[in-house]
């Protein structure tokens, strides 16, 4: 009986902890979903500037992969928060609140990362297949879209994924900038009601919106080979 008792204890405090996170869970599923979406668009792009014949382009794409990648996602939060209004001239012009300097840091981070995932995806292609589409008399888009694009998804899914499932605990460190997410609250709990409890429901809430992200690019994988063993 003692032990049903504690356990019930247990539960009831695990709701009461998990009801007051809530409030941080819209923040981090805002900050997930708007790097997701955004970043990966960016990423393509950024991976056409890569492999760009031109020589600016080229380089001023990759000095901006290099500085993205080089240094820490914490510094860049900190840098786009406080370190942009003291550029001089537009830095008044550059003040953003710290929900939206956390969005413009992930996306833009990120976007550097899923660059070199596609840019080694589109290596793995062999060019004959550019050659052989060409003699076939497609048109530069229609070998992209029909021909290289399916094949620039199925070998780079995974690596999105774990790139996608390392943004899912990323976003826990824009609390250093004071942006209310779920490690937030869960901090704010823990000092408030000397319980470290707190800390094993927001590690519960990072693992259901892993495995929910895990299962979603499973999906996607069995749903990419379906398709190419329709064609």
């Amino acid at each position: 009986m003692e032990f049903i008792s504690k356990f019930l204890e247990f539960i009831s405090n695990f709701g009461h902890i998990a009801v007051l996170l809530l409030d941080g869970v819209r923040y981090t599923l805002t900050l997930f979903f708007a790097t997701a979406l955004l970043s990966i668009p960016l990423g393509f792009l950024i991976t056409f500037c890569r492999i760009s014949r031109n020589r600016v382009v080229k380089g001023i794409s990759g000095i901006y992969v290099w500085i993205m990648r080089g240094t820490p996602l914490l510094l860049q939060l900190y840098f786009f928060y406080y370190g942009l209004t003291f550029i001089p001239v537009i830095g008044p012009y550059l003040t953003m609140d710290r929900m939206t300097a956390a969005i413009v840091a992930f996306i833009l981070n990120y976007a550097a990362y899923f660059c070199e995932i596609f840019r080694g995806g589109l290596l793995t292609i062999d060019q004959g297949q550019y050659e052989a589409a060409r003699v076939l008399g497609f048109s530069k888009s229609q070998t992209f879209f029909r021909i290289v694009l399916p094949q620039l998804i199925r070998v780079t899914l995974p690596s999105v994924s774990n790139e996608v499932i390392t943004l899912v605990k990323d976003t826990a460190l824009v609390t250093a900038i004071g942006v209310t997410e779920i490690l937030y609250f869960a901090k704010a709990t823990v000092n408030r009601e000397v319980d470290a409890s707190a800390y094993l429901v927001a590690a519960v809430f990072y693992l259901v919106m892993n495995f929910a992200v895990t299962k979603f690019f499973a999906w996607l994988e069995k749903r990419s080979n379906y398709i190419d063993m329709a064609r």
